[in-house]
């Protein structure tokens, strides 16, 4: 069976709302420790942190989409965002390249490391 591959921004866009989910989780869990004012904070500031950090993942990528390449699929003829020299479609999963040499072979994230020209 494949691996199941998603678009790079879809994938830092998910993974900041988990940090938020991630971050009320913690702070729920400072409610159990109401006794231990100390223990309690530290967890609420935890949860916060994660807040935080998903802000600052939620505008890197955004700062981050600006630059990306905008195409139009093959596939579902809609607009999507290219990051590196390969990547999914936003929303039908087709692979997509930007580099003539990768058209038609097989997909594989490995081609947007440096260096990893695989034949």
């Amino acid at each position: 069976m494949g691996k199941k591959y998603s678009s790079k921004i879809n994938k830092i866009r998910t993974f900041a709302l988990s940090l938020v989910f991630i971050g009320f989780i913690i702070m729920y869990f400072g409610i159990f420790f109401k006794n231990h004012v100390v223990i309690m904070t530290i967890f609420m500031i935890l949860g916060l942190l994660a807040i935080i950090a998903s802000t600052l993942v939620y505008f890197w990528i955004g700062m981050l989409s600006t630059k990306a390449l905008q195409v139009v699929c093959p596939n579902c003829g809609k607009p999507t965002k290219i990051l590196g020299r390969v990547d999914m479609c936003m929303h039908c999963r087709e692979p997509l390249t930007v580099d003539p040499n990768l058209e038609g072979k097989e997909f594989d994230e490995d081609y947007n490391k440096k260096r990893i020209e695989k034949e």
